[in-house]
């Protein structure tokens, strides 16, 4: 992998502005040992929601992030950005077109440095993410390496994210996915809602993102950091 800004994250909480969070979870979540915050959704992202998660997550002293799906929550002052392109999409708009239209408006304004490309593989259909862009879920092996291999080898995408989004994925799949990759960072978000799960995933992907679970079982998502932590 290349030796870039977020090469060293294991754990990461991922928090959507269109949720409730308090205080003192916030607090609980940033001074947990995570590695980095990011932060973005599927839907009801709004300048002023991301400002405000935004403003409350920079007084702590660790990475923050944001993953751009939309111009109006398109904020400056992250560390970091990322641009997710959906991989296993027909619509051209989720790919390239919408990212156009954004470098069209704000392409000046780009913080080059500190964004990267994530190349996204939606593997539940029951996912928002999956509805939305019309992503081709039902992938078998064979296709999600020829996947794989178009991002890491051909596009050459700094991070490869493989989404089930609400549901915890196949770990076979993810092993092969990790097996297939030679250049690309790994991230693997999906249906971490206990630590041993975490532990599993972490053992395959390089970066793992724990979402829902911070709004179902809050208890249950600081566990995970421990348990990668404790795995290799």
């Amino acid at each position: 992998m290349n030796n870039v800004w977020f090469s060293e994250w294991r754990h990461v909480f991922k928090l959507d502005p269109d949720k409730e969070i308090s205080d003192e979870m916030l607090d609980a979540l940033c001074t947990s040992g995570t590695d980095a915050i990011i932060v973005g959704g599927s839907s009801g992202i709004t300048f002023e929601n991301t400002v405000d998660l935004m403003s409350r997550i920079r007084r702590y002293e660790l990475d923050c992030a944001l993953e751009v799906t939309t111009m109006e929550g398109a904020v400056p002052g992250f560390d970091g950005y990322f641009v997710p392109l959906v991989l296993n999409t027909d619509r051209a708009e989720w790919i390239i077109g919408r990212q156009i239209e954004g470098l069209r408006e704000f392409g000046s304004f780009v913080p080059w440095e500190e964004t990267a490309a994530q190349g996204y593989i939606i593997l539940n259909e029951e996912a928002t993410a999956a509805k939305v862009t019309e992503a081709k879920a039902a992938l078998d092996e064979a296709e999600l390496i020829s996947y794989i291999q178009m991002a890491d080898r051909l596009m050459r995408l700094p991070v490869i994210y493989i989404e089930y989004s609400g549901r915890f994925g196949d770990m076979n799949l993810l092993k092969r996915a990790r097996d297939t990759v030679e250049h690309a960072q790994l991230f693997y978000g999906g249906g971490i809602d206990t630590a041993d799960r975490a532990r599993e995933a972490a053992a395959l992907a390089h970066t793992i993102v724990v979402g829902n679970v911070i709004y179902t079982d809050f208890a249950a998502a600081i566990s995970t950091v421990d348990a990668v932590r404790q795995t290799k």
